[in-house]
């Protein structure tokens, strides 16, 4: 099977087609909302406890935190390890799904630069 990363063209002025859309689709039902790359960034740096990203990732509810931990866990991005202790202890750490999204998040936190600096000035 062809690498699909071996022959790249720019998507957003080339041809695009049907099966590009679906994949970015996929991508985006897989990341959506404000907060599941902002959680995976956090769990970059090692393993953390459901308080301690609450505390990396600003702004987010306890409610908000537990969905969306359930859905990257889903999608394979996060595993979830409960420890047999009392009370439970549960550690969230980063797949290697997860983190084949190094380069997309790169890439994005290259981009919001830019567009900080372009709005903002």
């Amino acid at each position: 099977m062809e690498n699909p990363h071996s022959f790249r063209y720019n998507m957003l002025t080339g041809n695009g087609c049907p099966k590009t859309a679906l994949s970015i689709r996929d991508a985006l039902e897989a990341l959506e909302g404000r907060w599941k790359l902002l959680i995976l960034f956090a769990l970059s740096s090692g393993p953390k406890r459901f308080k301690q990203l609450a505390a990396e990732v600003t702004g987010i509810t306890d409610k908000t935190l537990s969905k969306e931990l359930k859905a990257l866990e889903m999608n394979q991005l996060i595993n979830r390890k409960v420890f047999d202790t009392f009370p439970p202890t549960v550690e969230y750490s980063i797949t290697e799904h997860g983190a084949s999204l190094e380069k997309v998040l790169e890439e994005l936190h290259y981009w919001g630069l830019a567009h900080r600096a372009k709005i903002i000035g």
